[in-house]
């Protein structure tokens, strides 16, 4: 008498499904666009009363499911970083509700990442909360890019795929490096982030101490005469590069560039920055751009590195191949 099979096989229909929230559909675009699948229908509207409403507008049972979310607001102000991380939680609910197989948010800016740890007493660690909000509504894993630290990936129990765009921002500048150029972190936190930017362009490293109380002794590091590129992973409201920015005035240095992943630019800051002097200031589109940017701006797409990320999820295939092992950030 034959065994009975103890398995029964069928074949599986994978599919890969994406969705934008509305914090940066540009990006969630161009992510599809490079994917070759249009974005999947979903309606977003927020109440009067500013409650957040989402609904796919199609079956998504089975599917592979990305929400692609930065948690920032919108730069008309119609959508703040708590809306979008609100209709983010509420979109992943949706979706695990109506039987997705997977649901992965896609977050090029994580939000709340530069609360880490605790730096005063009975203060909360933000980070950490946002994972855990995140993980309540049961989503299978994160995929984010350059997290202010990498140690933050261990507030989540799922899997994390943390991807740099630093080596994107790198491969912009090699060949245009002077010989005299020297990278500059802009405070301790950043050493690591600007010693493997260093590296990668075979440049000398510099570490500024913007708490130091005799300018002489802020700089470690020979800049003088030299041409500085500040890295950094956030440009907020400027106040660091601001700093750098005096501390190698003053020692001397012949010209100023800046590197940061995320161009936050909040208020009046793009203005501050053009007050600045500076040769030129490169970063990407994890957060959406004002519009009219100045020349010395420039911008580098991350819709090729999310696009292919999320492939290489969806096939399960390595993440770590993208960058060769180096998609992990200190």
């Amino acid at each position: 008498m034959s065994r009975q099979p103890t398995y029964l096989g069928i074949d599986y229909d994978k599919r890969l499904m994406l969705f934008a929230g509305r914090s940066h559909p540009a990006l969630a675009a161009s992510i599809a666009r490079r994917l070759g699948v249009g974005l999947g229908p979903v309606q977003l509207e927020t109440y009067a009363n500013g409650e957040v409403y989402c609904r796919f507008d199609e079956s998504v049972r089975g599917a592979d499911v990305f929400v692609v979310q930065s948690l920032c607001g919108t730069r008309d102000g119609a959508l703040s970083i708590n809306d979008a991380f609100m209709e983010l939680i509420l979109l992943v609910d949706a979706a695990v509700g109506a039987s997705a197989h997977r649901v992965i948010p896609v977050i090029p800016w994580f939000g709340y990442s530069r609360q880490d740890k605790k730096s005063l007493l009975r203060e909360p660690i933000s980070a950490r909360a946002i994972a855990r909000m995140l993980e309540s509504a049961r989503v299978d894993r994160v995929l984010t890019v350059d997290l202010h630290t990498g140690q933050a990936q261990g507030f989540f129990s799922a899997p994390v795929d943390h991807m740099t765009a630093t080596i994107l921002l790198a491969q912009q500048l090699q060949g245009s490096v002077a010989p005299d150029t020297v990278v500059v972190a802009p405070d301790a936190g950043r050493v690591k982030l600007a010693k493997k930017f260093a590296t990668r362009l075979g440049t000398e490293l510099a570490i500024l101490d913007p708490e130091s109380t005799e300018r002489r002794h802020a700089v470690i590091g020979e800049v003088a005469g030299r041409t500085a590129i500040v890295v950094d992973d956030i440009i907020d409201t400027g106040g660091t590069l601001s700093a750098a920015v005096g501390i190698l005035r003053d020692a001397g240095v012949a010209s100023i560039r800046a590197v940061a992943v995320h161009p936050i630019l909040s208020g009046d800051t793009l203005q501050r920055l053009g007050e600045l002097g500076l040769d030129e200031v490169l970063v990407t589109d994890t957060v959406p751009l004002p519009v009219g940017l100045p020349p010395w701006m420039r911008v580098v797409g991350c819709a090729d590195l999310l696009a292919d990320t999320i492939h290489r999820i969806f096939t399960d295939d390595s993440v770590s191949e993208a960058f060769g092992g180096e998609n992990i950030r200190g």
